[in-house]
């Protein structure tokens, strides 16, 4: 039978208890990881968030015996030496406490699943029961490090004299980018809010209104496709600053990442995780408030990694031989450089001797980036040539080719032809899987880079028009400007990017504040006069009450969480996610509502064709 907690006082959590302790008397609280009854001794393992505490009751203690998995339970006793083998992996692995009292506060059913580390029960089982997914250890310390995290940033941002400002949620629809999430209001029938995808305009406003450093751990939503690193609501570590620039703001960040990274190795520590996770966070700090972090251009990162997110922790660049080949007898490549596209391969170092079917795959693998193909060329030990297009090249064409990719005997070189972006997207993607194959990094590497200099502007096929790279108020580089007319594509942004290993951990630019270069955005973007007023006009007028030269960012909390533990999906790091189809397995929803709530809000449902 459960008991009251009333006039117990819990003095510790179980990972606290000390050798300092020992001989003292303590009260401990936690659930039963597990029981074992050794006939006239029953050994417990007592588990919270902080860790587990080894519990012994002597004397055939019936109630003891009749604990379970799960069971919460209170217990006070004296801290003493294990006088069994020691565990090195728990930090109170040579201590135990002699049990003299037991309350059980509640009982358990027997768990779907055991809840203990390295188990391999089904995602979808343990997100269910996600309230007990929860209670393992290896989960425990990733949402605790993700705490850690955002009162890292908290401290740093306060101390530049940031300020925390909340911005509403009940927005009104910006259709422009990914889909919203509408909320139908009762008291103006047929009308909606939607949920924020970013406090973007929001923020900017405060920028207008004088709060000339703004920051906000913000909650956004976007109803769009899920990945490993994609969530329908998420949140942000949102700022925005006044009378600055760009390279102001990269400062800043460069410096929030050092400041971060450099304390991180402590809660490390304290939480339990591996101690290559915290050496990699202390190289990578120190390096960042050493020399700060290293720039790219968004065109040297498509050129050379065929990505705007390159991942640095390895080289095989890419290399362009559309100029070598453009004459040559290989229709493929000929005439792709005539088309105004491109050719470029890969040097795959000592992989010439890959077999057939594991280069098949590796076409097949760019196929579905667009490539309509894979050319390659297997260079042997002895010096010979496997090809699938060396019989179309003369003898000195091939070595000419070898000359250009920087490869040697034994080497495996993979080309495509195409245009710029498929050409990217291809080779971009191929780079990254034998990276992952062949383990050509450290995965406890963290490396950063800036990547900047974005095209403001980028061509959607579906839409048959220009669209904003970033947003619609992300300000050109200015000596680029005079060509919007004649050539929007080769107008630059004054936008930039965070990246960590392979992945855009933020992303933020420089605001447009002239009014005129804002009008002629939102008109290339194809917004009416009277359609930007409707969407945007609240803060076009604002912009004509003084507004200043302001710019900002905005870091994924839940990706850079997943990155610094280690993790492969930002669901770990999240206390309640959902799953592919946005759903939620724990608590069903959505769901269907009441016939009497849709009234309310003037909402009729039709049924759709079977």
């Amino acid at each position: 039978m459960a008991e009251s907690i009333r006039g117990l006082k819990r003095t510790c959590r179980c990972g606290e208890v000390t050798e300092a302790m020992i001989g003292r008397e303590v009260t401990l609280m936690g659930w039963v990881a597990k029981c074992r009854n050794k006939g006239g001794i029953v050994f417990v393992d007592l588990r919270d968030r902080s860790g587990i505490m080894q519990v012994i009751f002597e004397g055939g203690s019936e109630r003891a015996g009749a604990l379970r998995s799960e069971f919460c339970i209170a217990v006070s006793g004296t801290v003493e030496k294990r006088g069994g083998a020691v565990n090195p992996n728990l930090k109170t692995g040579a201590l135990e406490l002699r049990a003299g009292s037991l309350r059980v506060l509640s009982e358990s059913l027997t768990p779907p699943y055991p809840v203990q580390d390295g188990i391999d029960t089904r995602e979808d089982i343990r997100l269910k029961y996600r309230y007990l997914d929860l209670r393992r250890p290896e989960l425990q310390k990733k949402i605790m490090l993700r705490s850690r995290l955002v009162a890292l940033v908290r401290t740093f941002m306060e101390e530049e004299g940031f300020l925390d400002i909340e911005t509403p949620d009940l927005i009104g629809s910006t259709p422009e980018g990914a889909r919203d999430y509408l909320v139908p209001s009762r008291v103006h029938p047929g009308c909606f809010y939607a949920l924020p995808q970013s406090p973007q305009l929001f923020k900017q406003l405060l920028m207008c209104s004088g709060y000339d450093r703004y920051y906000q751990i913000a909650r956004c939503f976007r109803d769009e496709d899920l990945r490993a690193d994609r969530q329908p609501e998420f949140t942000q570590i949102d700022m925005e600053l006044s009378f600055v620039e760009q390279e102001d703001v990269m400062d800043v960040n460069t410096r929030l990442l050092g400041f971060v990274l450099s304390r991180l190795p402590k809660v490390y520590e304290e939480l339990g995780f591996d101690r290559p996770l915290a050496e990699a966070a202390e190289k990578a700090g120190r390096q960042i408030l050493e020399s700060g972090i290293e720039k790219m251009t968004w065109k040297k990162a498509m050129d050379l990694y065929g990505s705007d997110k390159p991942d640095l922790r390895f080289g095989m660049e890419i290399k362009d031989v559309s100029e070598l080949v453009k004459d040559c007898g290989f229709s493929v490549f000929s005439s792709a450089v005539s088309s105004g596209g491109f050719v470029r391969g890969l040097t795959v170092k000592g992989q010439g001797g890959m077999p057939r079917k594991k280069i098949d795959k590796l076409t097949e693998t760019a196929k579905t980036y667009g490539a309509k193909g894979l050319a390659y060329l297997a260079l042997g030990a002895d010096g010979s040539v496997k090809s699938s297009f060396a019989r179309f090249l003369a003898e000195k064409e091939i070595k000419a080719l070898i000359l250009a990719m920087d490869a040697e005997p034994g080497d495996l070189l993979l080309f495509a032809a195409d245009s710029f972006k498929v050409v990217c997207a291809a080779l971009g993607a191929l780079r990254l899987f034998l990276g992952r194959e062949l383990k050509l990094y450290d995965e406890r590497e963290l490396r950063f880079v800036w990547i900047t200099e974005f095209p403001l502007l980028e061509w959607s096929d579906e839409e048959g028009r220009f669209m904003a790279m970033h947003h619609p108020f992300t300000m050109p580089v200015l000596s680029d400007w005079e060509h919007i007319d004649e050539d929007p594509g080769s107008v630059r942004a004054e936008a930039y990017d965070i990246v960590l290993n392979g992945v855009e951990l933020g992303g933020g630019s420089v605001r447009i504040h002239i009014d005129t270069v804002q009008e002629k955005m939102l008109e290339i973007l194809g917004f009416s006069k009277e359609r930007a007023e409707e969407q945007f006009g609240f803060l076009l007028t604002a912009f004509k009450y003084g507004v200043p030269p302001h710019a900002g960012l905005a870091y994924g909390l839940d990706r850079m969480a997943m990155l610094l533990t280690g993790s492969d999906s930002i669901r770990d790091v999240i206390a309640f996610p959902k799953v592919k189809d946005a759903s939620d397995l724990m608590i069903n929803a959505p769901s269907p509502v009441e016939q009497k709530q849709l009234e309310e809000l003037s909402i009729a449902l039709t049924a759709e064709e079977e």
